[in-house]
């Protein structure tokens, strides 16, 4: 028997960070604290007025297009999409139909159908106890990117992949913001299933306001298909909506195709040739673009770090800042994936310590749903020198873990604090001698354990004398000078 297979499409939003909207001068401040204060007769929909493009979101949606490996156009125009909503003030949006700016392209793994630019609606604010809706027009005529995905995502899980590769990605382009919660990155996605190699009725979720959410909507939904298919019912197409406290979709609406928008060329804008903008030629924007996180990542991979923490360190634009500048200068006595293994866990640690009112954890990528702020509380130049004592086996592990904490604390030289605490190791057989003798005197009911063959009693041994140096010992020598004693 075949089992039923789920496809996946996603339609992404995001709002793009220009000083001003996508076709007036009024400032791109949704969030502004005053409601309908960034407003102007164009974005307001007044008889008479003329848009105007805005040269810097076409820009950006290029430059994510370059970054995507996609096609861009030559020739684009923008359509009038038709239908009418309180938070639609013209009565019309103004998209990009069947000229998009980009097409084509790929993103972790998954195919990219097109990337258009068009124009936000305003917010829409319920307020259930007064029974009523009010409208913010902030945010009417923000630029907004669209990208769409072909049909190719088969899982919850690679759904919630692509979607946090894409704001990784805005955000190194600095295009955009991409916060979920705030509404500046908004993700639909479109979900059939099938069986023996087809595809099922498309139904759509709206409204998923996190990566958690969305993935939980997704799987909740190819449960709710393939139960339906199996009872002999038929999938609907249509609209839904996630219900959080439920864990559940519902329905909203029949879904619409593009015959019920009346999709047509805007009147009042010109269309645009692309190749006559000096500023969107090919070589121009190559030169605006950074090191995409693809690349930063192999980056890393190649110099030996490991997957996990070359994904956080990609991922995390502080921590992987600061891990280069380390790099920069890294003693040749430690190898790239020591010092990032000490950024990953160690550094990572202090900073959730020094920030423990955050929920949000540094160290899981996979719940990042906004953009991490933080300091890193240590400079590259001490983090080296922590790494080099160790590396040239001038401190231990645990004392390297010390300074790290004390240095990153009090902003304090690691090798000052390691020569005036005694805290350099003392690793000569002589040297230890006399500790072990001490230990063994003051431990001799552990000592004859030991003798009579029990393996714990040893590394309780080595542990107090690794204590009574505060980490600065060699383990290895003191095992093997306590062997010695008790034979």
């Amino acid at each position: 028997m075949s089992e039923y297979i789920p496809t996946i499409g996603l339609e992404i939003h995001a709002e793009l960070k220009t000083s001003t909207k996508m076709f007036c001068n009024s400032k791109n401040d949704p969030f502004a604290a005053e409601a309908n204060v960034h407003v102007c007769p164009v974005c307001m929909a007044h008889p008479g007025t003329l848009p105007v493009i805005n040269r810097e979101a076409v820009k950006s949606v290029l430059r994510v297009g370059i970054a995507l490996g996609a096609k861009l156009a030559d020739y684009s125009e923008f359509d009038r999409k038709n239908y009418f909503y309180p938070d639609l003030p013209k009565g019309y949006q103004l998209s990009q139909y069947e000229y998009p700016l980009v097409s084509g392209g790929e993103l972790a793994g998954v195919a990219i159908t097109r990337v258009h630019l068009e124009e936000d609606t305003a917010s829409s604010i319920h307020d259930e106890e007064k029974g009523m809706t009010v409208i913010d027009y902030n945010r009417a005529g923000v630029p907004l990117m669209e990208l769409v995905t072909e049909p190719v995502i088969h899982s919850a899980e690679e759904a919630g992949t692509f979607a946090r590769e894409l704001q990784l990605l805005l955000r190194t382009l600095d295009v955009s913001n991409a916060n979920m919660e705030k509404g500046e990155m908004r993700v639909e996605a479109n979900i059939s299933v099938g069986k023996d190699g087809t595809l099922g009725t498309k139904v759509e979720i709206k409204n998923l306001n996190s990566f958690r959410t969305m993935e939980r909507a997704v799987a909740y939904e190819i449960r709710r298909q393939t139960a339906a298919l199996e009872r002999g019912e038929k999938v609907i197409q249509e609209t839904r909506g996630w219900n959080e406290s439920k864990q559940e979709t519902f329905s909203q609406r029949t879904k619409e195709g593009s015959a019920d928008y009346r999709y047509f060329p805007d009147p009042d804008l010109p269309s645009l040739r692309i190749s006559k903008v000096e500023d969107f030629s090919l070589e121009t924007l190559k030169t605006s673009m950074p090191e995409l996180p693809r690349e930063r990542r192999d980056r890393y991979l190649s110099i030996g770090v490991k997957k996990e923490d070359a994904d956080l360190l990609t991922s995390d634009t502080a921590l992987g800042a600061f891990f280069d500048e380390v790099l920069a200068s890294l003693s040749r006595a430690v190898t790239p994936q020591s010092a990032a293994n000490y950024v990953a866990n160690d550094l990572v640690n202090i900073i959730r310590l020094r920030n423990e009112a955050r929920a949000q954890d540094i160290r899981d990528t996979t719940k990042r749903e906004t953009e991490m702020h933080h300091e890193i509380p240590i400079s590259a130049r001490n983090f080296n020198k922590i790494l080099t004592m160790l590396g040239e086996k001038k401190i231990s592990t645990r004392v390297a873990k010390d300074l790290l904490i004390e240095s990153a604390e009090n902003n304090a030289d690691p090798e000052k604090i390691a020569h005036e605490k005694n805290l350099l190791r003392v690793g000569g057989t002589e040297e230890l001698s006399a500790l072990v003798d001490t230990v063994l005197n003051a431990h001799q009911g552990v000592a004859e354990d030991y003798k009579k063959g029990k393996g714990p009693a040893l590394e309780y041994l080595v542990g107090q004398g690794m204590k009574a140096t505060r980490g600065a010992a060699d383990p290895e020598t003191l095992r093997t000078l306590i062997k010695s004693k008790l034979r």
